[in-house]
């Protein structure tokens, strides 16, 4: 279910870079989490405020424009049909053409013919859980530490993060979040790691963390598996973690 998600949040992020103007960071084609409508949702996508959510539990697209709802169930459907789709509701609400035409390389062929199938609601469920838990989990430590930034899930990587450039006035700018299983570590998992002149700062002298590690080598910064932990423990992780950067 990990890999449908992943590739039905891609149809959000052609829709940011179809019709929100482009920003160099590529944000424009960043995703929220609209708790709500257990939802991904794009940034508004006409002066008219028309969204694309992907509703996770429901695993269906859907068009918003005021009180006007358009859906799309993704379950049996195949790449080319919900094209069709998008491209003919993007016509009816804003009036310009939806274009799938993503600059990153997915990691899996999504051919005209592959189709989507919905084999455990409970999966979704739990996997729009763990996001509400990170965003809260992030929230709390923007508030905690008095830094400011949005949260969004990055499309390419399907990571929930943040970033504070110049971190508490320093020179260190701090990105963090919880990211997918990936070649680090076979879970999702928190992160939080220090930029300084848009280079990686060195870790291999921070101290020992209470909860999680540092990494080194590649990404330098810190990770904490999420299986078994609490927010607490993940409170513990990023604060020790950025005192070590900005401390």
């Amino acid at each position: 279910m990990k890999k449908m998600i992943y590739l039905a949040a891609q149809y959000l992020a052609a829709a940011g870079k179809s019709f929100v103007k482009y920003r160099d960071d590529d944000s424009h084609t960043n995703l929220g989490l609209w708790e709500a409508e257990k939802s991904l949702v794009t940034r508004e996508l006409s002066d008219q405020g028309a969204l694309l959510s992907l509703n996770i539990p429901e695993f269906s697209l859907n068009w918003i424009l005021r009180e006007q709802k358009e859906t799309k169930s993704l379950h049996n459907a195949t790449h080319i049909e919900i094209l069709g789709w998008l491209q003919h509701i993007s016509q009816s609400l804003i009036g310009k053409a939806y274009s799938f035409d993503l600059h990153y390389d997915l990691g899996y062929a999504l051919k005209d013919d592959f189709r989507f199938s919905l084999e455990d609601r409970d999966a979704l469920e739990s996997l729009f859980q763990l996001r509400v838990f990170a965003n809260s989990a992030i929230a709390s430590f923007l508030k905690r530490n008095s830094l400011d930034s949005e949260i969004r899930i990055w499309p390419h990587h399907f990571d929930s993060g943040a970033f504070v450039p110049n971190a508490n006035g320093g020179d260190v700018s701090i990105g963090l979040g919880m990211a997918v299983p990936d070649s680090l570590i076979d879970d999702h998992y928190f992160y939080l790691s220090g930029y300084k002149d848009q280079e990686s700062v060195d870790t291999s002298n921070f101290n020992s963390l209470s909860v999680g590690s540092w990494l080194y080598e590649g990404f330098k910064g810190a990770v904490l598996p999420v299986s078994g932990m609490s927010e607490q423990n993940i409170a513990v992780f990023l604060d020790e973690a950025l005192n070590q950067y900005i401390g």
